[in-house]
């Protein structure tokens, strides 16, 4: 006597799913459209709008951007305002300024950033905490107020008009090493009880492990460090009054006044277009970092 087992017929995972799914009514795609997709296109358009018109009035004549018919896109493009800015500024100067304010200044806060939060976490000190308060309060501190007090140090210094003036007092960076100080909470203290069995000191836990699981972060405090310093106005306006130490920012002022001549703004617009395209290429190339700093604590495993 035979007995027979039932067939069973598997499920597909496919179906399941389809069944799951759910269907896109009108009515969803309205709430999608207006609730997501609208907000950020008004945003963006917001943010970008202004951008893209400055670009367009550096390519037009003044009498295409005083008018009472403005266009967006220039009738007769030319470059006769970017030929204006290098021929009324010392452009190659004022951008050599820039970057080495910069890459000195940037890259020394970056760095203090890294090793001072490494410290505030994973050096147990009985400073640590009282420490990571005055950064806290360095936050909490409006950088206008200090004003005064570098002002009068970095003169009697003797660091007017120069290029150490303008970057010295600016190398501390709290926001820096407050962010830095997150993402390091998020790292296992166990890896670097591992690495100190082992025989690795500070220095090579720093270099050999935290940093490496910290480049998201440490390229989004880059990028903000570079901006800041790069479109850095009022400290370098104040400690400089030669056009060979100034930045490209405070070069602008060089430019006839926009207030005295309505056919300087093709020429000003050219300028702080010149000032913009290299961040947007840092930008550029850091997106994908940054995207990920950004978004490196928001996922659990």
């Amino acid at each position: 006597m035979s007995t027979t087992t039932p067939s069973t017929t598997p499920v597909s995972t496919t179906s399941i799913s389809t069944t799951r799914r759910r269907r896109i009514t009108p009515a969803r795609a309205l709430q999608a459209t207006l609730t997501g997709y609208l907000p950020m296109i008004l945003a963006l358009m917001i943010i970008v709008f202004p951008l893209l018109w400055m670009l367009s009035s550096s390519f037009k004549a003044s009498g295409e951007i005083v008018t009472a018919n403005p266009s967006f896109l220039p009738h007769q493009p030319t470059l006769k305002n970017y030929g204006d800015v290098a021929g009324a500024l010392p452009i190659g100067r004022l951008f050599a300024n820039s970057a080495a304010v910069t890459l000195i200044g940037g890259g020394v806060k970056l760095l203090l950033a890294i090793t001072t939060a490494y410290a505030v976490v994973f050096i147990d000190t009985a400073w640590s905490k009282f420490v990571f308060a005055f950064v806290l309060a360095a936050l909490m501190f409006p950088g206008e107020a200090a004003v005064i007090p570098n002002y009068i140090t970095i003169a009697t210094m003797g660091g007017r008009n120069t290029l150490w003036g303008i970057i010295l007092p600016g190398l501390g960076s709290a926001f820096g090493t407050f962010l830095m100080r997150q993402q390091y909470l998020t790292i296992p203290k166990s890896l670097l009880e591992a690495a100190e069995i082992d025989g690795a000191g500070h220095w090579r836990k720093l270099w050999r492990i935290v940093v490496p699981v910290s480049v998201p972060t440490i390229a989004t405090v880059g990028l903000i460090t570079i901006v800041t310093e790069w479109n850095s106005y009022l400290w370098p306006l104040i400690i400089t009054d030669t056009p060979s130490h100034m930045t490209l920012p405070v070069g602008l002022n060089l430019l006839k006044s926009a207030e005295s001549s309505t056919g300087v703004y093709g020429t000003l617009m050219a300028g702080a277009t010149l000032i913009i395209i290299p961040i947007l290429i840092i930008f550029a190339a850091l997106q994908k970092y940054i995207v990920a700093g950004l978004t490196q604590g928001a996922v659990k495993e």
